[in-house]
């Protein structure tokens, strides 16, 4: 099934527009909704599942009218926001069982079936008896993921599940993810590039409520070839080096001169080399090419 969206915009009673006439398709697979913090990323989110509603614009999956009706999409959805709340005494199995009750399942028997099977998939089985609030915070994000499972869903949306996991439970994390993204609609939103890179088959750059680019992850970096340099500078002329060239990024060497990454269609001097272009190549000049349109 595919999430198509049209012409959509929301802008708060402050006067901030989350969403400036936002047009984007998804389709099958793990989709990465990639931006900075304030971009929009989790208003958008909020809007395809249903928890507010936007000023005007069309949100369809498959059949379903998103904004017209809320129940129907509701019910193949599974949603996992930033941050959500667990009773502080209760079992990760009987949460899900509570759980699975409210999403309709009134069968015992089936409840213990699919609290099982979610438990399973989330690697969370053999803590099952241990209270949620006591997990980490991946074994949290990943019994997000369980719950969410509950109801078989052709939809599913994360919003930024990797912010403040160590590197073993994001990785942990987002095998479970992958596992579970196969055969339904999977958007996932985050400011980390790393994230994107390992898990999604297509993907949108968010910025400003508006959509500065949309590509597959190969695609995007291949039309860069060419056209990213590199070149070893003292950290002193890190200053007239941002005067003169498009700096994407640098980083430290162990000598503390600097690696630094340059956008230009041709070489910018002899001193640059030619370097395969990284999805963070992309994220940045898709942010930096919007900065005039931000500053207004």
């Amino acid at each position: 099934m595919k999430l198509v969206i049209k012409d959509l915009t929301k802008t708060y009673k402050n006067g901030v527009k989350a969403t400036d006439n936002l047009n984007l398709e998804i389709g099958t697979g793990m989709f990465g909704l990639l931006g900075p913090n304030g971009a929009g990323k989790s208003s958008l989110m909020r809007t395809i599942a249903t928890l507010q509603s936007p000023d005007s614009g069309s949100i369809m999956f498959g059949d379903i009218n998103v904004l017209e009706d809320k129940m129907a999409l509701r019910k193949v959805l599974g949603y996992l926001p930033q941050s959500f709340g667990v009773y502080p005494k209760m079992s990760a199995e009987a949460l899900l069982d509570y759980f699975a009750t409210l999403k309709g399942i009134s069968s015992k028997s089936e409840r213990q079936a699919i609290v099982k099977e979610v438990l399973d998939i989330t690697n969370l089985y053999d803590v099952r008896k241990k209270h949620v609030a006591g997990y980490s915070g991946g074994m949290k994000q990943r019994f997000g993921i369980a719950q969410l499972l509950l109801n078989n869903p052709k939809l599913i949306i994360v919003d930024e599940p990797t912010a403040g996991l160590d590197p073993a439970e994001r990785h942990r994390f987002l095998n479970v993810l992958r596992e579970v993204g196969t055969n339904c609609t999977v958007i996932f939103s985050t400011h980390i590039v790393e994230d994107v890179k390992e898990l999604c088959n297509d993907m949108a750059i968010l910025n400003g409520g508006r959509i500065l680019k949309q590509a597959t992850p190969t695609q995007a970096r291949m039309e860069l070839q060419g056209q990213i340099w590199t070149k070893v500078i003292d950290r002193d002329d890190l200053e007239a080096h941002e005067a003169q060239y498009n700096i994407l990024s640098s980083n430290y060497n162990e000598d503390n001169s600097l690696n630094i990454r340059v956008y230009s269609e041709a070489q910018p001097s002899e001193a640059f080399k030619s370097v395969e272009p990284q999805l963070d190549d992309v994220y940045f000049i898709a942010l930096k090419q919007d900065e005039p349109v931000s500053a207004l």
